[in-house]
């Protein structure tokens, strides 16, 4: 893994062991978030991922909150999971969202800038010649948004390079 996790410089959102909220699609999106753990390890934490035995398995021994699925232009979902960031945002209130999508990121990067609690949003690292769905979304209500590689920091206005992550 590189040194990039540091990069993403998320002391500076004031986030010293409290509360994070990771939501992702299961998967690959759930696998490079793991590789974060130098970083989340020390901290409070839960995830909204997909009710799926892959997403139990990786997350054994973590707080998995299941997020309605499939995401995928699906409008009845993602009112679902809007519904859903409501109230996990309220009753449990992350002092931070991280997300490098997809679908499941946008309803609670939307709730989270309502109440006023810093999102991060890591673009996949496999989309490097075009934005996706949920960078293009989650770009105008994050707090921090980065990419991994040069090319796409050329398609996200105001994004930080922070280098691979896995």
């Amino acid at each position: 893994m590189a040194d990039s996790v540091k990069d993403l410089d998320l002391e500076n959102l004031d986030v010293d062991k409290k509360r994070v909220l990771f939501v992702c699609s299961a998967g690959g999106h759930l696998s490079q978030l793991l590789q974060m753990r130098p970083w989340w390890e020390h901290h409070e934490r839960r995830w909204v991922t997909f009710d799926i035995p892959d997403a139990w398995a990786k997350l054994k021994g973590e707080t998995l909150i299941p997020a309605h699925h499939p995401t995928t232009r699906s409008f009845p979902n993602t009112l679902r999971n809007y519904r859903l960031a409501r109230e996990v945002l309220s009753s449990w209130r992350p002092d931070i969202v991280i997300s490098n999508g997809a679908g499941a990121a946008v309803p609670f990067f939307i709730h989270a800038k309502k109440l006023g609690i810093p999102t991060v949003y890591v673009e996949v690292y496999d989309r490097i010649d075009s934005r996706t769905l949920s960078g293009r979304l989650c770009l105008p209500l994050a707090t921090k948004f980065c990419v991994q590689w040069p090319e796409q920091q050329e398609l996200y206005e105001g994004s930080e390079n922070v280098g691979l992550l896995y």
